[in-house]
């Protein structure tokens, strides 16, 4: 499994691949959006900042996966949001906007996970991994209390 170190080493890499290359590279892996997700700190209230891969768009909505490469803890950023559905979200290097994250419950799980593992097979690989359901999350954009 992922050490802390190693997540937080190919997050760093992830960032400086992106900026050396002014967003070339890196907006993008295995045909999937680079999402940057800013979650609250549910021990420290700060933000923290991380890089994933959107397996499934549709439309607005962005999901996510939980994987943290089939560990059997789930990752920080995930129970960040579990407490603090608020977050903000770069899709390819874009602004960040604010969005709410869901988790999927059952029913939505069980018609999103076979559209993430056919997307992306390393995903069924993680949770043969583990013996954690890995969650899956939906970004979708804060509706705009003004334009109501």
């Amino acid at each position: 499994m992922p050490s802390n170190f190693a997540l937080k080493t190919m997050n760093t890499a992830h960032r400086v691949l992106l900026k050396a290359t002014c967003g070339r590279l890196g907006n993008e892996f295995g045909g999937m959006p680079s999402v940057e997700l800013v979650t609250t700190g549910r021990k420290s209230g700060r933000q923290h900042a991380v890089l994933l891969t959107a397996p499934i768009v549709d439309g607005d909505t962005y999901v996510v996966v939980a994987s943290r490469g089939g560990d059997p803890q789930h990752p920080a950023w995930f129970l960040n949001l579990r407490d603090n559905p608020n977050v903000l979200v770069s899709v390819r290097s874009g602004p960040r906007v604010p969005m709410t994250a869901r988790i999927a419950d059952a029913a939505e799980r069980a018609e999103l996970w076979p559209r993430v593992t056919t997307a992306q097979k390393v995903y069924a690989g993680y949770q043969k991994k583990t013996t954690r359901e890995i969650p899956l999350v939906l970004l979708t954009p804060t509706a705009d209390p003004a334009s109501n």
